[in-house]
């Protein structure tokens, strides 16, 4: 069993059932993540989804840590990012059967995208039906203007790294 939280920062903490936190990720993918407003897994846990409050949606890999968390080349790889609304993301879900998420939002709208691509399938309420199995037509909501990034291994995501600054009076300066 594991616990995930998300916080304001943009930090991801995962923690065991005792209460000890196991891991601190910060999203690497090159956009600002903000601070994170869902989360979401899959039925094995194997794929977290987070969201947050600048509308991006960001995919991570926990199947090799979960097998060995105390092994230090079994990461937790971001794979995934994609802004999926221009307001924040408040709800997430992963339809592992059909491979699709579908978020919503503060701005009323819920979308479907592609789980393992970050495409876009369309809206709740739109005039024509969703073709699930069309992946390559690169289409994207009216209101957002990037495509999705594929995160490569080869490079290094951030950390939370504990650093300490004591501040101290030095009377002599």
């Amino acid at each position: 069993p594991l616990l995930v939280s998300a916080h304001d920062s943009g930090c991801i903490r995962l923690w065991s059932i005792q209460g000890n936190l196991m891991k601190e990720l910060l999203p690497f993918a090159g956009r600002p993540s903000g601070p994170l407003t869902a989360l979401c897994t899959d039925i094995f846990t194997k794929i977290l989804l987070t969201g947050s409050k600048e509308g991006y949606v960001f995919r991570w890999n926990m199947a090799s840590f979960l097998e060995d968390s105390r092994n230090i080349k079994n990461a937790i790889k971001e794979e995934l990012c994609w802004r999926a609304h221009a307001a924040e993301v408040v709800d997430l879900f992963i339809e592992e059967e059909k491979n699709v998420v579908a978020t919503a939002s503060i701005d009323g709208s819920v979308r479907l995208w592609h789980a393992t691509t970050g495409y876009y399938f369309g809206f709740f309420g739109q005039a024509r039906k969703f073709d699930l199995t069309d992946t390559s037509r690169l289409i994207l909501p009216s209101d957002v203007g990037d495509f999705s990034a594929i995160i490569k291994e080869k490079i290094k995501r951030t950390e939370k790294k504990k650093i300490v600054y004591p501040l101290m009076l030095d009377r002599d300066k």
